[in-house]
């Protein structure tokens, strides 16, 4: 509800859009996204910054929000309006090791389409660096590549990588937010269950 982790330039968009002072918000691009846990980390840093990101309806509902941000003095957003941005995914061969396009292994509503390939349309996902290495050696580093544990070669041959969090990004925060749901509901039933099971017992101590 308090958006942790994203920025408070953000953070006031969204807050205003669901108090009624802004309109034409869709959410940011963590939001109209779902993804396997398996591509959780590729995923998180192929968007990086752009997860932060808000889709809006059009351009008008764009240049209303960067005017709030601006007459508030409350920093700077950047806007995906459903009108104007558009992509195309890019074509690889069958690999070996390749999961495929990263706008292919999220899930989403197909009124984003443009937005999410736009986005994603020329990341390729794969399994290990070594696998990344060959695939854009034979392509010419013409696109980026990420590994599911977050090794990043960059359209042009540069390298990006070490140690990632797990637990740190808003993708990874939502699917906790999932889970715990899950458990709560599980939780719930379990209570109401037993409190069932109780009831009849209660009656046999008081008599």
């Amino acid at each position: 509800k308090n958006m942790a982790g994203f920025q408070s330039s953000v953070k006031s968009v969204i807050m205003a859009d669901r108090q009624g002072r802004l309109s034409g918000i869709r959410g940011t691009v963590a939001d109209i996204i779902s993804v396997d846990k398996r591509y959780t980390v590729a995923i998180e840093i192929a968007l990086g910054g752009i997860m932060q990101n808000i889709v809006t309806d059009n351009e008008e509902s764009a240049k209303r929000s960067m005017r709030y941000l601006k007459e508030k003095n409350l920093g700077r957003a950047t806007f995906l309006p459903l009108t104007s941005v558009k992509g195309k995914m890019l074509e690889v061969g069958s690999e070996n090791c390749f999961e495929g396009m990263a706008c292919d292994l999220v899930e989403y509503d197909r009124l984003y389409d443009g937005i999410v390939k736009s986005i994603l349309g020329k990341t390729a996902v794969v399994e290990d660096i070594d696998t990344a290495s060959f695939i854009a050696k034979k392509y010419g580093y013409r696109f980026r590549i990420v590994t599911l544990d977050g090794q990043v070669i960059n359209a042009g041959g540069s390298f990006t990588g070490g140690s990632v969090r797990n637990d740190a990004g808003i993708i990874a925060r939502k699917q906790e937010l999932a889970l715990l749901s899950e458990q709560i509901e599980k939780l719930n039933a379990k209570i109401k269950d037993e409190s069932e099971q109780l009831k009849p017992l209660q009656a046999e101590v008081a008599k």
